[in-house]
């Protein structure tokens, strides 16, 4: 059954929100410098500033997606707007490096609560498997979309106006997706599938507050400890107490679930192997473009000498191949699969970072043929994995666990960059970076072909 027009609206609005949640998330990556420069901060301070964000939204996001499932996706995304919409209007107006620092932190709580609040509402909107199905590899790429836009946007509005500016964006979208949603989603119906209403207390999951907060501690410490990798080794202790920390926590965690009577991640939900798949190609494609964006954006402007606004210029072409490729992969995946179009993406990418380490990093190729190639082929085939990948993640889950998938979903696509990007920049340099990246890629294609 085709879409109908109340449908696409409520996707545009829901996309919408999706898309801003990731373009947040790299919205200060480019003007970091000159945040540092006007609060007269370290750099692990701002490598703090930086993951903050992530740290909160990737910790909660299991138990958001709990929340979701218990109390309704209508009614955890009504609270995750209003507490991302007040930290965003917060983080502009803050006077230092404290404040700005809190509503980092702040928004990733609200966007942990949105991002599987959405997914929620949107089994709602597409309730037959095929429809939602559509809708998803729609979905899948809207994230890569935002982090594309972040990178874009931050550098050209920091250079323009202000850094301050940047989150103009979020807080827009945020008052205008709480004005809207009311029209446009449809009215919560206290279902178990997420549209918000009261449900009997006998039949709603309990929320696992051990299992939460397990799962929070462990993988933000984990998560920070992988981050300060950026500036200190792997044996310092800098690095070496967080990162030892999250993954008792984090065994702690998975000790804990095994014993609850309804846990926040019941261990059986991760050993579908198509699920395991998708969230596997989901987490290894979004660290496969945080990584080109961070080289690159770095080279760009260290190595060339480039300024913020024509490095954010530079990612335009893959802006413009992504959105192409983006459009097409939702047919593609309903004439051949999703395990063949995610994998076919994957190898498509793994090229485009082969390019990107032979000629990209070499200051004397010309953009037109060291980074445009590159850039073109991994978006093309991003797109691709990543749509694919979120119907391979989501397919099969009952309705009254959508919100659970939405949250281990987004869980993979947050943490995936982080780990992957702190393991990769241990191989070496920029170039072999890129290039076991591109090995990662191959393998993760293969196994999809093999599966």
């Amino acid at each position: 059954m085709a879409p109908t027009r109340s449908s696409r609206a409520a996707f545009v609005l829901l996309g919408g929100v999706q898309a801003t949640l990731i373009f947040t998330l790299a919205a200060v990556a480019v003007p970091l410098p000159a945040i540092g420069v006007e609060f007269g901060v370290r750099r692990e301070e701002l490598i703090l500033l930086s993951a903050a964000y992530g740290l909160t939204f990737a910790g909660l996001l299991l138990f958001g997606g709990r929340l979701a499932d218990r109390y309704g996706g209508q009614r955890a995304l009504t609270a995750g707007l209003l507490v991302f919409g007040l930290a965003s209007a917060a983080a502009p107006l803050a006077p230092g490096y404290g404040t700005l620092l809190a509503a980092r932190l702040s928004q990733g709580v609200g966007a942990s609560l949105i991002a599987p609040a959405a997914m929620a509402v949107l089994r709602t909107v597409f309730p037959s498997p095929a429809a939602y199905g559509g809708a998803m590899a729609t979905w899948g790429g809207l994230s890569v979309l935002g982090a594309t836009a972040g990178n874009l946007l931050s550098g050209v509005i920091s250079a323009l106006l202000s850094w301050r500016w940047a989150f103009a964006v979020p807080l827009a979208v945020t008052v205008a997706a709480l004005v809207l949603a009311p029209r446009v989603l449809p009215a919560a119906t206290g279902s178990r599938s997420g549209t918000g209403g009261p449900e009997h207390p006998a039949r709603r999951p309990r929320l696992d507050l051990p299992g939460a907060l397990l799962a929070t501690a462990g993988l933000a410490s984990a998560s920070y400890g992988l981050v300060l990798t950026d500036a200190w080794s792997w044996t310092s202790g800098r690095v070496l107490a967080p990162l030892v920390a999250g993954v008792v926590l984090l065994a702690m965690f998975v000790g804990a679930e095994r014993r609850a009577p309804d846990p926040l991640l019941p261990p059986r939900f991760l050993l579908d192997r198509r699920r395991a798949l998708g969230l596997a190609a989901t987490a290894l494609t979004a660290a496969g473009t945080a990584t080109v964006f961070v080289l690159f954006s770095l080279h760009l402007q260290d190595e060339r000498g480039w300024s913020a606004l024509r490095t954010s210029a530079a990612f335009v072409p893959f802006a413009v191949a992504l959105l192409a490729s983006g459009r097409a992969a939702g047919r593609l995946i309903g004439r051949y699969g999703a395990p063949v179009v995610t994998g076919a993406g994957l190898a498509v990418g793994a090229v485009g970072l082969v390019l990107l380490a032979l000629l990209g990093m070499n200051g004397t190729v010309p953009y037109a043929y060291g980074l445009l190639p590159g850039f073109v082929l991994l978006a093309t085939g991003v797109a691709a994995s990543f749509a694919g990948a979120a119907v391979l993640a989501t397919d099969r889950v009952p309705a009254e666990r959508t919100g659970l998938a939405g949250g281990v979903h987004n869980t993979a696509m947050e943490t995936g960059p982080t780990v992957v990007f702190a393991l990769v920049l241990g191989v070496g340099g920029d170039t072999a970076s890129l290039a076991v990246t591109a090995a990662l890629f191959g393998t993760a294609a293969l196994a999809l072909r093999l599966a």
